[in-house]
């Protein structure tokens, strides 16, 4: 798990702050823009952007703009990819400037291809090399990210977050890029300490329907980013100094402000509605025994038709020593590993765990499988929770099968387990390859 920063005082923090801006393409990005043109007017703040329109040709041009200059280069990389941005310009841009006097403040302007969870990580964890004058090491040393602004656009953030097109088939990256569109919004929400939200405007003769889709989207994101403050704006013209530094003081204590959870954090962050409003939900499912692979990978069709995001551990009966980890947006899904159950682990190595991982575990433990479960949490908004939880409880073994999953797990293994080599949706076509385990996504989006 990335390091808290918000535990360490502030007063003590010597750290350059860092605001992250995320927001997709059209109204949203434009919010971005605007966003950093007011944050960027303040003394002793410096906003940077990369653009990444031309990576595939492996250009990306860098701005760095304060109150009173700006600065742009195009930097001509070997390998034209997000990572190699992060890796080779932007986290070493963010050791310099936190090491100026005159730079208080660093607001990075994310283009839509840079994903905010992954810039957070890659601040956290990547070794940053090569700096003159400094010793080989993350960027977290020098900066700590104080917030994440994300903006969406109200006409079209909720269909974006639940369709299934890719990013490559809507011109927004590389074919060889399989994320899909709602992965980037829903994501981009998600991570957020705060959301403003643009286009909240209403056409008079519209303005039952508007209220009502204004509505809806304020129940989604009440239940994804819970105690996240909002802002609500006709256009990008009103957004303001005043809108966004009041936006950013209301952001609540202990928010992530940056902080990439693993696959064991509680599932339900924060204190969501747990009650249906304008037909959105979040629907909680766990049980005490695994999934029959075969009878869930049928089921899980009932989670790509009106659910906007679905996540958690799954206990597969034919992988007793793996946690699975599932994470859909829309009508996208990936499956992936997440490390091994507790039970399935030495004592020592056991012991070396996440203390609030052991503890947690320790609640639930039970004498015949340990750890092992299934917790999921879907959020959905236009179907029905009760199919769903019946379809869920009609893939998970059934009595005769449990005994054979605790009496007899080498007849368990032979069974019929098309997550083998893990697996997305929708399945692949007759004459495609899947996709091999390592090109599928870990917890929380990492690439493997």
């Amino acid at each position: 798990m990335a390091a808290d920063s918000t535990l360490v005082p502030s007063g003590s923090d010597r750290r350059t702050p860092v605001l992250v801006l995320a927001g997709f393409a059209g109204l949203a990005a434009a919010g971005v823009d605007r966003a950093a043109a007011v944050l960027g007017a303040a003394a002793g703040t410096v906003v940077v952007r990369h653009d990444l329109t031309q990576l595939r040709e492996g250009v990306v041009r860098r701005t760095v703009r304060t109150a009173t200059q700006e600065t742009s280069a195009v930097l001509e990389l070997a390998h034209g990819c997000v990572s190699c941005t992060l890796r080779m310009d932007l986290l070493p841009l963010l050791c310099t400037l936190s090491k100026r006097q005159s730079v208080d403040r660093i607001v990075l302007a994310l283009d839509p291809a840079f994903e905010a969870e992954a810039v957070c990580r890659a601040i956290e964890q990547v070794v940053v090399t090569g700096v003159h004058g400094r010793i080989d090491g993350p960027a977290g040393r020098d900066v700590r990210v104080d917030a994440v602004l994300t903006c969406l656009d109200a006409g079209v953030w909720l269909a974006d977050a639940t369709g299934d097109e890719t990013l490559a088939e809507r011109g927004l990256a590389a074919a060889e890029d399989d994320r899909t569109v709602a992965q980037v919004a829903v994501g981009q929400v998600d991570f957020a300490d705060a959301v403003l939200v643009l286009g909240a405007a209403a056409d008079g003769a519209l303005l039952v329907d508007a209220a009502v889709e204004r509505g809806k989207l304020a129940a989604v994101l009440a239940r994804l980013v819970p105690g996240a403050p909002i802002a609500w704006v006709d256009e990008p013209g009103s957004v303001t100094p005043a809108l966004v530094e009041t936006l950013l003081v209301r952001v609540p204590a202990d928010s992530r402000r940056g902080r990439v959870f693993d696959a064991h954090a509680p599932l339900l962050r924060g204190r969501p509605p747990l009650t249906s409003d304008y037909g959105v939900e979040l629907v909680e499912f766990a049980a005490a025994r695994p999934f029959h692979p075969a009878r869930l990978h049928e089921a899980l069709d009932v989670l790509f038709d009106g659910v906007v995001t679905a996540r958690g551990r799954l206990w597969l009966a034919t992988q007793p020593d793996e946690v699975v980890w599932l994470e859909s947006a829309g009508g996208g899904l990936r499956v992936g590993g997440a490390g091994r159950w507790l039970a399935a682990m030495p004592e020592a190595e056991r012991a070396e765990e996440d203390p609030e991982r052991l503890a947690m575990a320790a609640l639930r433990w039970d004498e015949r499988f340990g750890d092992r479960d299934v917790s999921l949490s879907i959020l959905v908004h236009d179907a029905d929770p009760a199919q769903i939880r019946e379809a869920l409880h009609w893939a998970l073994v059934e009595d005769d099968e449990l005994r054979l999953v605790e009496r007899a797990p080498e007849r368990v293994a032979r069974w019929e387990d098309p997550f083998g080599e893990w697996h997305a949706d929708p399945c692949a076509s007759d004459g495609e390859a899947e996709h091999p385990a390592q090109d599928l996504k870990t917890p929380k989006g990492e690439a493997k």
